[in-house]
């Protein structure tokens, strides 16, 4: 049974036992206001922090997060009442989500993107609320902060949110369509999409000039997702973003890393229109003039890594680097080969990818390791053919960059 259904029934469960005869209003509107939690919990992805991997309990929290600070464990947010949130009053959740402030007064960290939840209304934070209080209660203690000292000290997170935090809900533009507010509220509020896309400072907060162009995120480089045509979704159409949140691809591109795992536990099942109003928001958002200079076709490095594209990349995906489509990525009109961050293309080709899986498309191709393979050299030659084969250009790939990215990853375990 697809996770989904089984959210959906875990929620309608109580309800269920608890009605008799014909549904009464108040049934109606408790059943209303759960479901509309379980799709805004769904958009906000609680379930994929708040869900210890390899068969942990739904929502109780324990799994670990990376920052750039250190590591951070989701807490328990099912309703049990001594390690979760159970015995929260409906106020107290509403500061945690939308201010970051626990029921003690203490600070959260912005790991819990408190940040973006801000931007939410309260009537959609209390149907989250409304949802989370229908799971199954489990006893599950957390200790969240794993950060070191002094940075584990949560005063210091008042300094903090006055340097970057803004409280207040996000307001429609009148200038704007509903579609068009419809998706910036999604982008922007629940979605949390700053929390990966948007570029941080050295303390970790978002660089307001710079929304959604781009950040390096645990290991990988979340791209940027602005109407920029060379590094950002410009070619890409409403209709092609829609497809690729919903199934995890289109004919420019496949997700991989933490974003196939946000399609595949959220964004994958929000309605088409929901989606399609996400598309129409980002696709409004300007792009930032960034021309580099093409590299010469007879730079050593192109010269090299075409050899080896031919020999190792151009089965799958080309001689002209298109691909196959809804197969096989389109390696010539992808955003993500031209990010000024090449982090993700050098991590996939030491470690490979897998497909997202979502309802729609369970299964799907695999790119497998080239790191016993290749060395730091050739894998920086033919990422740099790749970003620079066919226009528009981007700066080339480095035997360092390289060398660091495949010593990071044999501490990573994903």
């Amino acid at each position: 049974m697809p996770r989904s259904v089984a959210l959906v029934m875990a929620a309608l469960l109580p309800l269920l036992v608890s009605s008799a005869g014909p549904a009464r209003s108040g049934d109606e509107q408790s059943f209303n206001t759960v479901e509309k939690g379980r799709y805004l919990a769904t958009a906000a992805d609680c379930f994929a922090c708040h869900t210890q991997r390899d068969g942990g309990k739904p929502f109780a929290g324990g799994r670990a997060i990376e920052t750039p600070f250190g590591i951070i464990v989701s807490a328990n947010i099912t309703p049990d009442h001594d390690t979760g949130i159970g015995s929260w009053s409906d106020e107290q959740f509403d500061n945690a989500v939308r201010k970051g402030i626990r029921p003690d007064g203490s600070r959260l960290y912005p790991a819990m993107p408190y940040p973006s939840y801000t931007k939410m209304s309260r009537a959609d934070v209390d149907a989250i609320r409304a949802y989370l209080q229908t799971l199954e209660p489990v006893h599950n203690a957390v200790e969240s902060n794993k950060l070191p000292f002094p940075l584990d000290i949560r005063a210091a997170m008042r300094a903090w949110d006055k340097l970057y935090f803004v409280e207040g809900e996000l307001k429609p533009d009148p200038q704007q369509s509903p579609e068009w507010n419809r998706g910036a509220y999604l982008v922007l509020g629940p979605g949390h999409c700053a929390a990966c896309h948007t570029p941080k400072s050295m303390l970790g907060g978002d660089k307001a000039s710079e929304p959604l162009r781009g950040s390096p995120v645990q290991g990988w480089f979340a791209p940027n997702i602005t109407n920029d045509e060379r590094t950002g979704i410009g070619r890409w159409s409403v209709e092609d973003v829609t497809a690729f949140l919903k199934t995890g691809h289109n004919r420019f591109a496949t997700a991989t890393g933490p974003m196939a795992e946000e399609i595949a536990d959220s964004s994958s099942h929000l309605t088409d229109s929901d989606l399609k109003a996400m598309a129409t928001y980002l696709k409004s958002l300007p792009a930032q003039a960034d021309n580099p200079a093409p590299i010469a076709a007879n730079d050593p490095a192109m010269v090299a890594g075409g050899a080896i594209y031919r020999d190792q990349c151009s089965a799958c995906h080309g001689l002209d680097g298109k691909g196959v489509p809804q197969l096989f990525p389109a390696l010539a009109e992808s955003p993500a080969v031209r990010s000024k961050d090449p982090a993700s293309l050098i991590r996939v080709v030491l470690r490979g990818a897998r497909s997202v899986a979502t309802d729609k498309e369970p299964t799907g191709p695999g790119m497998p390791s080239f790191a016993w393979q290749l060395n730091d050299d050739q894998v920086a030659a033919v990422l740099t053919y790749v970003r620079n084969a066919w226009p528009p250009p981007a700066p080339a790939v480095t035997a360092k960059q390289v060398g660091k990215a495949r010593s990071d990853l044999q501490t990573r375990s994903e």
